[in-house]
C-alpha cells in the first residue's frame, strides 16, 4: 500500500511582511493562501500581485494619504488584510509599510492546490479550472473570502498565508484597469509568474 503525504500548512512568520511594498509584492508570488473551512482546507498558490505605493501613487486608494473608513486599515501594521468590494466582488490585499504609511498589495490570481471540490462549489460547476481563480474577485470567491476579514492579519487562522517557493521566472508590467490614474498607469508594478495559466488577462 502506498502512503500519500499530506501537506501541512502553517502561517508564515510576521517578519515576512516587513519588506518594502515592491519587494513584498514579488515575494508573495509562490506563497500559499490557506482558508480553513469546516469541510476542509482550501489552498491556492499566489501567481500574480499588484503593488500600490500610496500616498505617492495616483492609482492607490490611499493616494495623498486619503484616510477614510475604507482605507483606515491601510495605515496599520504590515500583514493586515485590506478587503474592499468592487462590482459586488471582494478583493484581497496585503497591507505593507510602516504604521502610518498606507501601502498595499492586491492579490490578483492564484493556482488551486487543495480543496478543489470546495473551490468548484464556490465558483460554479460549469467553469473550466483555469477560470476559477484567474482574477482578484474570482480568487476571493473561490476561497470563500468575504468582507468579514477586513482587518484580520495574514498570519492568523482560519485565513492565512503559508510559505512556498518562489517562481523560477517573474515578469513585471503595468497594473490592470487603472486608466484614470495619470502617469501611474505606466508603472510596472504588476508581478506574475511567467507562463502560469492562472494569471489574469491583462487589460489597460
Amino acid at each position: 500500500m502506498k502512503w500519500r503525504a499530506i501537506a501541512i500548512y502553517t502561517p508564515i512568520d510576521k517578519l515576512f511582511f516587513e519588506a518594502p511594498v515592491l519587494e513584498l509584492a514579488r515575494n508573495l508570488l509562490g506563497q500559499y493562501i490557506v482558508h480553513k473551512q469546516p469541510e476542509g482546507d482550501i489552498v491556492v498558490r499566489i501567481v500574480e500581485t499588484e503593488a500600490y505605493h500610496g500616498p505617492e501613487d495616483r492609482a492607490a486608494h490611499s493616494f495623498d494619504n486619503r484616510r477614510t473608513k475604507r482605507t483606515e486599515i491601510m495605515f496599520g501594521t504590515a500583514g493586515l488584510i485590506y478587503t474592499y468590494q468592487m462590482h459586488t466582488h471582494t478583493l484581497m490585499n496585503v497591507v505593507s509599510g510602516a504604521i502610518g504609511t498606507p501601502h498595499a498589495i492586491l492579490i490578483r490570481a492564484g493556482e488551486p492546490v487543495a480543496g478543489l471540490e470546495l473551490i468548484q462549489e464556490n465558483r460554479g460547476p460549469h467553469l473550466k479550472m483555469t477560470d476559477w481563480t484567474n482574477g482578484p474577485g474570482k480568487l476571493s470567491k473561490a476561497l470563500g473570502v468575504t468582507m468579514k476579514y477586513y482587518g484580520h492579519h495574514w498570519t492568523d487562522e482560519p485565513l492565512f498565508i503559508a510559505a512556498g517557493a518562489a517562481p523560477k521566472e517573474i515578469m513585471a508590467g503595468p497594473r490592470v484597469g487603472i486608466g484614470n490614474s495619470g502617469e501611474a498607469v505606466h508603472y510596472p508594478w504588476r508581478f506574475y509568474e511567467k507562463d502560469n495559466p492562472y494569471v489574469s488577462k491583462y487589460r489597460p
